[in-house]
């Protein structure tokens, strides 16, 4: 089998289902963004392979990479042809993991520039990375195409959990976050 098929040479690709569009298409431009963040997060494992105290937090990110996946697949889906493989569950995993989370590294009370560690810069460049396929995402619904509405959820938690996960990477490898020092306390306990 060729990984090649030359369909593409005319700027034009295939969605699930045999619909063919513009490469520019915007569930194209979505699932696209969806392989950039899978990629990055490729890097971020590889680089989490040299710390031992990382190897629990390098396995959910291998397994982010599942759930990327799964996106992917329903992004180039245009319609209900086969089940969303985008599930609650995934969702409530993230949530758990975050809870777990929270409560390890120092408390923040302002903001935080990427920084610290280079795996924990990596993550946060994955956060941005993350907001800008839920923008691609949300393009998509605004054009009233269908999208697993969990998919959308699910990337919008998983900004989140890079934040934390970043957070988390800079505590055990013991390097300081770095605080936007122009920032009011912002970050308040709730009562």
């Amino acid at each position: 089998m060729r990984i090649y098929t030359k369909y593409g040479d005319k700027g034009f690709t295939r969605l699930y289902g045999g619909d063919r569009v513009s490469k520019t298409h915007i569930r194209v431009e979505a699932y696209g963004t969806m392989d950039e963040l899978c990629s990055h997060l490729g890097y971020v494992v590889s680089e989490m392979r040299d710390y031992p105290i990382l190897d629990d937090l390098r396995l959910e990110c291998e397994e982010i990479q599942q759930h990327l996946f799964d996106c992917g697949s329903d992004l180039a889906t245009p319609r209900e042809l086969r089940p969303y493989k985008q599930e609650p569950a995934n969702v409530s995993w993230l949530e758990e993991r975050m809870d777990e989370y929270m409560h390890i590294p120092p408390k923040i009370d302002r903001f935080i520039i990427p920084g610290g560690h280079r795996i924990a810069s990596l993550l946060h460049v994955a956060r941005t990375m993350t907001r800008r396929l839920e923008r691609r995402m949300v393009a998509v619904i605004e054009a009233e195409e269908a999208v697993n509405e969990v998919g959308l959820i699910y990337i919008n938690r998983l900004s989140d959990y890079f934040f934390v996960l970043a957070r988390l990477v800079n505590d055990r490898l013991e390097e300081p976050d770095t605080v936007y020092k122009r920032s009011a306390k912002i970050f308040r306990e709730k009562k």
